[in-house]
C-alpha cells in the first residue's frame, strides 16, 4: 500500500519582476522539488497579499503576468502541480473570515511584520499605527487560509516566516477545538537552511528593497552590462583574489558546475583579471538562462495562454476547496434553515473551568494565581504595584490562551508539583470559554 502523498504549498507574492536571486533561491529549487515522487505541490500567485503594499493596479497585473511566465518558462509543469492565482479562489477570503473569528487579536499584535511597523513608528515618535493598513495586521490570517484550505502538510519558508506557520497551526487548532472536528491539517514549516542567497550589484543581498537586482530575463546585452557593473575590489590582474566575500564568486558558484567552480577558485588564486572573471560569470549565467528566456518571451507575448493555465489551475484547486468550505460553513452554523439544528457536542456537560484570582497581600502589592477547578495551584504571580497590572494578565489569557504563555512566565512561577502542560491546558480552557461567551 502506497503512503498518502505529502502536500507542499508555496506562495509567490506578485509585487515585482523576478530576478536572479528569486531564481536561485526559490524558483529553481521549488521546481526541482515539484518533480519528486510522493509529493503534491501547490504554487499560488499571492495577488491578495500584494495589495497590502502595492496599490498600483497596473503593477500588480504586470507582476502577476511576469511571475507566472517566469515560473512556467523555468520548467514548472502545470499538469503535474496545482498552479493558480489566489484571487481566483473565492473560498480563500471566506475562510479568512471564519479564521478571523477564532484568531486571538493578542497573537496578531505580535506578528513580526505588524510589530516591526509599530516599532518603526515608535522610534520616529509617531502614532503606533501610522501608515499601517488593516491588511498588514490581518496578513497572517489570510496566509493561514491559503495553507489550511488545501490541507498542506509542509510549507517551505525562510526563518523569518516560521511565525506565520505557527499562527496557521494555532488558528486551525482553535477552529478544530471550538467546532469539534478535525477540519484542518496542521502544517509544518520547512526551513531550508541551504537556500541560496545571492548578492546583488553592490554586494549586499539581491533585493528590490536595495535596488540592486539583476533581472532574470534581461536581454543578453543588458545582462552582460549589469554583470560587468558588479562592484569588485581594486586588485590588479596577477594579484591573488579572495573567493570569500566575493559577490562575483558567489554568483558564479550559483550557476556553475562543481568542476567549473573549482576552476574559477584556482583562477582567483592565480590572479584572474576582474574583466575576465565577469565574462566567465556572464557565460555560465547566459548558458542556463538563454533557453528559458526564449520560452519566457513566448509566454509574455501570449498572456491569454497564461490566463488559461491559471484558470485551469483554479478549477483544479477549487475541486479541493469547495467541498471543504461547504463542510466548514455547516460546522459554524451557516446552514440551510430547513435542516435540524444541532447543538455543539459536549455542551450539556461543560467541565468546570480553572480559577484565576486576584488579591492584595499585607505588603500592599497585588497578586494573581491560577488554580485547577479543584483548587490545586498552578501558577503564582510576583507582586505588582497596582491592580491594573495584575488584571491585565487575565485579559491577556482570555484574549490569547496559551499563546500568552511566554509573557506570562516572565512574571509567574509554577506551583509546587504543577506541570507546565497542565498550566497550558488551563490557559487554553479559559481562552475557549471566553470565545464561547462572545
Amino acid at each position: 500500500m502506497n503512503p498518502s502523498p505529502t502536500r507542499v504549498l508555496t506562495g509567490i507574492t506578485t509585487s515585482g519582476t523576478p530576478h536572479l536571486g528569486n531564481y536561485a533561491g526559490a524558483i529553481r529549487p521549488a521546481i526541482a522539488a515539484s518533480r519528486q515522487p510522493g509529493v503534491e505541490s501547490f504554487y499560488f500567485l499571492a495577488d491578495y497579499h500584494a495589495l497590502v503594499k502595492v496599490q498600483d493596479p497596473a503593477r500588480v497585473q504586470r507582476s502577476t503576468l511576469e511571475i507566472a511566465a517566469a515560473w512556467l518558462a523555468c520548467g514548472l509543469d502545470p499538469d503535474r502541480v496545482w498552479f493558480y492565482r489566489q484571487s481566483d479562489i473565492p473560498e480563500i477570503p471566506e475562510l479568512t473570515w471564519l479564521l478571523t473569528c477564532v484568531a486571538g487579536k493578542g497573537l496578531l499584535n505580535r506578528a513580526h511584520a505588524y510589530k516591526a511597523a509599530v516599532d518603526r513608528n515608535q522610534a520616529e515618535g509617531g502614532d503606533d499605527d501610522a501608515g499601517i493598513n488593516a491588511g498588514l495586521f490581518m496578513y497572517p490570517v489570510l496566509m493561514a487560509a491559503d495553507i489550511l484550505l488545501f490541507g498542506a502538510h509542509k510549507v517551505p519558508v525562510g526563518r523569518d516566516q516560521v511565525q506565520h506557520i505557527e499562527m496557521a497551526r494555532d488558528f486551525g487548532a482553535r477552529f478544530n477545538h471550538i467546532y469539534g472536528g478535525d477540519y484542518f491539517v496542521l502544517p509544518e514549516a520547512i526551513v531550508e537552511e541551504s537556500v541560496a542567497t545571492l548578492p546583488g550589484l553592490d554586494g549586499r543581498k539581491m533585493s528590490k528593497s536595495y535596488d540592486n537586482t539583476i533581472a532574470l530575463f534581461a536581454d543578453p546585452s543588458e545582462l552582460k552590462k549589469q554583470i560587468m557593473g558588479l562592484i569588485t575590489d581594486s586588485k590588479a590582474p596577477g594579484e591573488p583574489k579572495d573567493t570569500v566575500g566575493s559577490a562575483l564568486f558567489q554568483l558564479y558558484q550559483a550557476f556553475a558546475t562543481p568542476a567549473q567552480t573549482e576552476a574559477m577558485r584556482a583562477a582567483f588564486a592565480d590572479g584572474i583579471a576582474w574583466g575576465e572573471a565577469k565574462q566567465r560569470l556572464f557565460d555560465v549565467v547566459e548558458a542556463e538562462l538563454a533557453p528559458m528566456r526564449m520560452r519566457y518571451h513566448e509566454l509574455m507575448a501570449d498572456p491569454g495562454r497564461i490566463e488559461d493555465i491559471l484558470q485551469a489551475g483554479a478549477a483544479k484547486a477549487r475541486a479541493i476547496a469547495t467541498p471543504l468550505l461547504k463542510e466548514l460553513r455547516f460546522a459554524v452554523g451557516l446552514r440551510d434553515l430547513r435542516s435540524k439544528p444541532e447543538s455543539k457536542a459536549g455542551s450539556a456537560a461543560k467541565p468546570a473551568l480553572p480559577v484565576f484570582k486576584q488579591y492584595r497581600e499585607k505588603d500592599g502589592k497585588f497578586y494573581f494565581k491560577l488554580s485547577h477547578a479543584n483548587g490545586d495551584p498552578l501558577l503564582q504571580s510576583k507582586g505588582f504595584d497596582n491592580p491594573r497590572e495584575a488584571g491585565s494578565f487575565l485579559a491577556k489569557i482570555k484574549a490569547e490562551g496559551k499563546a500568552a504563555w511566554h509573557e506570562l512566565r516572565a512574571v509567574t512561577e509554577l506551583a509546587e508539583l504543577a506541570e507546565e502542560s497542565h498550566a497550558l491546558d488551563a490557559l487554553e480552557a479559559i481562552f475557549q470559554d471566553a470565545i464561547e461567551l462572545i
